[in-house]
């Protein structure tokens, strides 16, 4: 069965092996990739992976509550991690991120890349 990659879908991701200040490990990552792009059969996707170590609601994150994509934790979404990943990297859906955090994230990521 082929996962389906969606805007704004939460995902479970293998980030290894991370290289310098890269995240690694199995973690739920954010799509932003458009679906136009993805239902190409496109081999890399756009994400932005999150972390369970909460640092507070600042630029450089957004807070996931528990449940609201699936997750099975809180969780940040950490907006300076943003970078392609290759599809085989992408495990399992856990969700979809509900259309106001979505936005936050988007937000976000415009102001941090000056867009």
């Amino acid at each position: 069965m082929t996962l389906r990659i969606d805007h704004g879908a939460l995902l479970v991701a293998d980030l290894k092996p991370r290289r310098g200040t890269e995240t690694g490990k199995l973690r739920p990552v954010v799509v932003l990739q458009t679906d136009l792009l993805s239902r190409t059969g496109h081999p890399s996707t756009w994400i932005v992976p999150c972390t369970s170590r909460l640092t507070g609601e600042s630029l450089l994150r957004v807070c996931l509550p528990t449940g609201a994509a699936g997750n099975d934790r809180e969780c940040e979404v950490m907006i300076d991690q943003s970078r392609a990943v290759d599809n085989r990297r992408l495990r399992r859906r856990l969700g979809q991120l509900p259309p106001a955090l979505l936005r936050e994230v988007k937000e976000k990521i415009r102001r941090l890349g000056d867009l």
